[in-house]
C-alpha cells in the first residue's frame, strides 16, 4: 500500500500473506479481509486494473516489482503498456515518466518483516570470500522464510530446489545451510505448533504447480511430531498431480542426519 496523490492505493498484492497486519495500520479503516478464492497471479490482469488508477499508480507499481526483483512480470507489465502506447520508465532510480520531469517519492506503510527480498547469488559469492573461521556465509536466498508469510509464486522459487525444513532444525544444525541449504529456496514451519497447516499444504500445492518446483527436501526432527512436515509435502504432490521428487532427512537433536532418501 502507498500513499498516492492523497489516497491510499495498493501497488501490488504479489507478496500479500493475508495476515491482515496492515488492518490495524490503517487510521480510516479503508483495508478490510474479505475471504475468496484467489486465482493464480496474473500480471496482464493486474495491468489493466492499475492503468484506470492513474500515471503515479502505474510507476509506483513497476517500482515495486523491480525493487524486488521480479524480472519476469515487470517485462509483462512493460509489454503490457507499450500495447496500449503508454510510455513509462521503470528502470529510472526515482521512477518518472519518459518524456517528464516530475519524479515521484510516495509514502509506504506495511511490515519489513515480510517484505519479500531476493538476495543475489552475486552478493554470497562476495560473502563467501571474504568469509572467515569467525565468520561464517550465509546459503539464504530470500526473504521471508516463514511458510505463513511465503508468497507460493515468488520468482525465486521459480523452477527451484526447495527446503522445507522444521523450524528447529537449523538451530540443531551446526552446518545446515552447507549440507541442505546452499543453492536452494527455503521454507520453514512448525507441523506441531503452527495453526492453519491446510494453508501450508495449499501452498506447496502452488509451488508445484504454478512455480514449478523442481524438488522438495523436507528436513525434520528426529521427534515424532515432525513428521507432519513430510506427510504434507506428500499431500501437497498429491494433490498438484506432479511427481515432483521429494526427499525426507531426518536429524537428531544432537544436530546429525540419522537418515536421508527420497520418498
Amino acid at each position: 500500500m502507498r500513499l498516492i496523490d492523497g489516497k491510499a492505493r495498493l501497488i501490488s498484492d504479489l507478496f500479500c500473506d493475508g495476515l491482515g497486519a496492515c488492518i490495524g495500520h490503517c487510521p480510516e479503516g479503508a483495508i478490510e479481509i474479505i475471504e475468496r478464492e484467489a486465482a493464480p497471479y496474473n500480471e496482464r490482469k493486474v495491468m489493466e486494473a492499475m492503468v484506470p488508477k492513474g500515471r503515479n499508480t502505474i510507476l509506483a507499481h513497476l517500482e515495486h516489482l523491480r525493487d524486488h526483483n521480479e524480472t519476469e512480470f515487470l517485462q509483462q507489465a512493460t509489454d503490457y503498456l507499450k500495447e496500449k502506447n503508454i510510455m513509462m520508465n521503470p528502470e529510472k532510480s526515482n521512477v518518472e515518466e519518459t518524456h517528464g520531469n516530475a519524479s515521484h517519492h510516495p509514502g509506504e506503510c506495511g511490515c519489513p518483516g515480510s517484505m519479500a527480498r531476493d538476495f543475489k547469488e552475486e552478493q554470497a559469492e562476495e560473502t563467501q570470500r571474504d568469509a572467515s573461521p569467525q565468520k561464517v556465509a550465509s546459503a539464504l536466498k530470500q526473504w521471508p522464510v516463514q511458510l505463513h508469510l511465503l508468497n507460493p509464486q515468488a520468482s525465486y522459487f521459480k523452477n527451484a530446489d526447495v527446503v522445507l525444513a522444521a523450524d528447529c532444525a537449523a538451530f540443531a544444525m551446526g552446518n545446515f545451510h552447507e549440507r541442505f541449504l546452499k543453492g536452494k529456496s527455503l521454507a520453514i514451519a512448525c507441523p506441531k505448533l503452527d495453526s492453519n497447516k491446510e494453508s501450508y499444504i495449499q501452498k506447496l500445492t502452488s509451488m508445484i504447480v504454478d512455480t514449478k518446483i523442481n524438488s522438495l527436501t523436507v528436513v525434520m526432527m528426529e521427534v515424532p511430531c515432525c513428521g507432519g512436515l513430510l506427510h504434507m509435502a506428500q499431500t501437497a504432490r498429491a494433490n498438484a498431480g506432479r511427481n515432483i521428487p521429494i526427499k525426507q532427512a531426518i536429524v537428531s537433536i544432537q544436530g546429525e542426519v540419522m537418515e536421508e532418501e527420497w520418498t
